[in-house]
């Protein structure tokens, strides 16, 4: 089954999916103009593979959904609502462009990475586990681990002779043992926490897809009272999983790295010194943070 999308302008899609290129072709990545991965819907495990056919100002997006059961009109709705939540389709960037016109750096790579969205997690829990998982430690061991997870614990979908893992439930992260959780590569503390976070949401003691009905300091509030989370893990959540873009991780070592580049010649700086020039950014922290990270990645220059 295929589903055509027309997200507003600008969007790029090349753009807002190269960040999954290092990602595990079982799980999730982007790869010669397709980005996939499995998703939940309805209760179905369905895989999408998406590639874009327009251009940044009359985008159109191809979707393959594959499934091994039916997948009903009802299945295909509620695909598509997913997918404009994946790529945050539905906001317009150009209120963001407007707004920022003033900054020089912001302004020019914008130019330059013009229809960059932010991607978000399907859910709030896989954004809140990544970062609890990502505490402390590199990128690289935090995916190492991330991939573990997802492999030991997720549900599996065979398609094509391949398989695909999606991202563990609640249900299966409360269910499983310390140890088998610490086989992945997590500290005996990050076991409990995601085992604590797993079962409260189960037993009905949290809800984090409500939050995204919260302002950033009742999220940030709320979920500091939960073991293991602190303001960094929060607001990391925030900006993944509730596309909450004037919330933004300031202790996140490579954002500072980021922001120093562009901002302060490379020279190390305080997470007041980024929350400081981040504050120019007004309601946009995050996405101009992300629009820094990609402008980084891809070696261009201020």
């Amino acid at each position: 089954m295929k589903l055509a999308i027309n997200p507003p302008p600008p969007f790029d899609f090349d753009l807002s999916a190269k960040v999954f290129s290092d990602g595990d072709k079982q799980i999730r990545r982007y790869e010669n103009g397709k980005y996939w991965r499995v998703i939940r819907v309805n209760n179905k495990l369905v895989l999408i593979i998406i590639k874009a056919l327009g251009n940044v100002d009359e985008p159109r997006l191809l979707v393959e959904l594959k499934s091994n059961e039916e997948i009903s009109n009802s299945d295909k709705k509620m695909v598509e609502e997913i997918i404009f939540s994946l790529f945050n389709l539905k906001f317009d960037l150009m209120l963001f462009y407007e707004d920022l016109k003033n900054d020089k750096i912001i302004s020019r790579l914008a130019q330059k990475l013009r229809g960059l969205k932010s991607p978000t997690t399907p859910t709030v829990f896989e954004a809140l586990i990544s970062s609890l998982v990502e505490q402390q430690i590199s990128l690289n061991a935090a995916y190492s681990i991330e991939r573990k997870m997802t492999k030991a614990f997720g549900d599996v979908l065979r398609i094509d002779d391949k398989v695909y893992y999606a991202f563990p439930t609640p249900q299966k992260l409360a269910s499983v043992s310390i140890e088998q959780l610490r086989r992945c590569g997590l500290s005996l503390k990050k076991s409990e926490y995601i085992k604590g976070v797993s079962k409260s949401i189960i037993e009905g003691k949290l809800n984090l897809e409500e939050f995204k009905n919260y302002d950033i300091k009742e999220i940030t509030e709320e979920l500091c009272k939960i073991r293991g989370i602190g303001v960094w893990t929060a607001e990391l959540t925030m900006v993944r999983g509730m596309h909450k873009l004037e919330a933004m991780p300031a202790d996140d070592i490579g954002l500072r790295r980021c922001i120093s580049h562009y901002y302060c010649n490379d020279e190390k700086i305080s997470r007041d010194e980024a929350r400081r020039i981040a504050g120019k950014w007004g309601k946009w922290k995050s996405l101009a943070g992300f629009y820094l990270i990609m402008a980084e990645k891809l070696g261009l220059e201020k």
